[in-house]
Parts: C-alpha cells; sequence; structure tokens
C-alpha cells in the first residue's frame, strides 16, 4: 500500500498536478457561462466529466512535455531531479500514462456531446504538440497558451454544443495571461536554451526583451478582460476579481526584473495561481447573484 501512493505521488509531481490551478478555474468560469443562459440548467454529471476531462488531458500533455523533454531535462541542473531523467519513473511507464490519460480523455468526451468527442483529438494535438514547438520556434509560449485556452470555451461547449463570443472572450484571455506568465518561466534557462538548440523568446531576445514582451501580452490581457466585463455585462463582483486579476498580473512584473529572476518561482505558481482562483471565485459568484 505504501509503494502505491508513492507511486501516485510521483506521478502526480511528474504532472505537476498543483499547475492545475491555471486552467481548472477558467473552465469552471465557462461552464458557468453556459448554465446562466435560460436554456441550460446545472447538470453535476456534466460538470464532473468537464473536470475529468481537464484532468485527463493535462495529465497526457504533462506527461508528454516530460518524456519528450527528458533528454534535456537530464541534462540542465534545474531539472535533472525530475522524475524521468532521475530514473524513479520509466520511459515505458510514462508513455503508458501518457495514453491512457489520452485514451480517457478521448472516451469522458464521448460522454458528454457529438462535437466534443470530434474536437477531442484536435485539442489532443496542440496540447501534445506544445512541447515539440520549443525546438522549432521562440513562439512556444503562445502555443502553451492555447492549449490552456480551450479550457472556457471547451467547458462551454460541453453544456451548449455551440460556440459564443464571450466564452471565447475568456479563452483569449488565457492564451495571453498564460504565454506572458510562461515567457517570465522561461527566464530560468536563457542560457541553457542557447546552447542547447531550443527556442524561447528570453533565448532569442534577451532577458529584458523577453520582459517587454511578456508585459505586452499582459496588457491584452487587461484588455481582454474588460472587454469580458463590458460584453458580460459585469457588476461589481466581476469588476472586483478583475482588479485582482490585473493587480496580480502587474505585481509579478514588479517582483521579476531581467537582472534579478529570484522570484521567478513566486511569480510564475504562486501569484498566478491566486489569481487564477480568485478571479473565478468572483466571475462566478456574479454571474450565479445576477441569473438566479
Amino acid at each position: 500500500m505504501i509503494t502505491f501512493f508513492r507511486s501516485v505521488k510521483n506521478y502526480f509531481s511528474l504532472v505537476k498536478f498543483s499547475h492545475t490551478v491555471f486552467a481548472m478555474p477558467f473552465a469552471l468560469i465557462g461552464f458557468s457561462l453556459a448554465v446562466s443562459r435560460d436554456e441550460y440548467d446545472f447538470s453535476i454529471r456534466l460538470l464532473l466529466l468537464i473536470i475529468l476531462c481537464m484532468i485527463f488531458a493535462r495529465n497526457a500533455a504533462m506527461g508528454f512535455n516530460r518524456l519528450a523533454d527528458r533528454r534535456f531535462d537530464a541534462l540542465n541542473g534545474r531539472t535533472k531531479n525530475r522524475e524521468i531523467p532521475s530514473g524513479v519513473i520509466g520511459i515505458r511507464s510514462a508513455a503508458a500514462f501518457i495514453i491512457i490519460n489520452a485514451i480517457l480523455f478521448i472516451l469522458t468526451t464521448a460522454f458528454i456531446n457529438r462535437l466534443t468527442l470530434f474536437l477531442s483529438p484536435v485539442a489532443l494535438l496542440i496540447i501534445l504538440g506544445y512541447s515539440l514547438t520549443k525546438r522549432i520556434t521562440a513562439l512556444c509560449h503562445f502555443i502553451l497558451g492555447l492549449g490552456l485556452s480551450l479550457a472556457p470555451i471547451g467547458a462551454y461547449i460541453s453544456l451548449t454544443g455551440t460556440f459564443s463570443i464571450l466564452p471565447l472572450i475568456y479563452s483569449f484571455i488565457v492564451l495571453t495571461w498564460v504565454s506572458g506568465f510562461d515567457i517570465i518561466y522561461a527566464l530560468q534557462d536563457d542560457e541553457f536554451d542557447k546552447s542547447n538548440q531550443l527556442h524561447s523568446l528570453p533565448s532569442a531576445t534577451g532577458r529584458k526583451k523577453a520582459l517587454a514582451i511578456s508585459i505586452l501580452v499582459h496588457i491584452i490581457t487587461f484588455v481582454m478582460v474588460l472587454f469580458a466585463g463590458i460584453i458580460g455585462n459585469g457588476r461589481y463582483l466581476f469588476w472586483s476579481g478583475a482588479v485582482i486579476f490585473t493587480s496580480l498580473l502587474l505585481y509579478q512584473h514588479r517582483i521579476v526584473k531581467h537582472d534579478d529572476i529570484s522570484k521567478v518561482t513566486l511569480a510564475f505558481s504562486t501569484t498566478n495561481g491566486i489569481a487564477s482562483i480568485l478571479f473565478a471565485v468572483f466571475v462566478i459568484l456574479d454571474l450565479f447573484l445576477r441569473f438566479r
């Protein structure tokens, strides 16, 4: 039994399960946007299926990322102790984990509706393909953002079976927000990426310019949050959440400098995790109190 729990812990560590806080809250926003429409009712069944889809898809994506990058992780002092390069999880076990989660993701979408099932291979292609884009383009951060941006619109489609402008705006918020903070995260490996023919904006442009691009991308995030509030007729709870969310965006740029990246982990993980959760809570409460 102890061995089993240790194994589960290792796989949780492999996929950084705690980082689910980045996209999951926005999936719940997408679901809530659908429920707020008069023609759709709250469904615990669909909510649980959406959560399972998020977990399976992310497990497959992160597992593939770790498997694809195992050679580079072994060479990088920051990542050499990760589960695959350190031998805690074998290559075959990791591959099986990825395949199982990918299959479970597709099977789960089949229980939602036909459109989610048809789109599931496309979603997998995007979220798994991100890992390979680091080998060919410095714009890989935006592919990661695109992958996570599927959360709100995917959750919305799960309930409605249709596209709509407001959940698409939330998807664009996720795309720019994640892309911006992934650029910050990549500051840690700029020299390693250069020497190993890997691509990132910090390695391509230097830390100072990369941070400037990250700021610009997060300004776009701020503008999209404004659009979401205006188009969605957000009230005081929405705008309170928007202020908190954008303030935390600003905060991470204040604590990370091109000549001091000691607080990258605080900016990347803690700050953005809190921002996502609080923003979702305020947005969902705003929707609930207006339509119930």
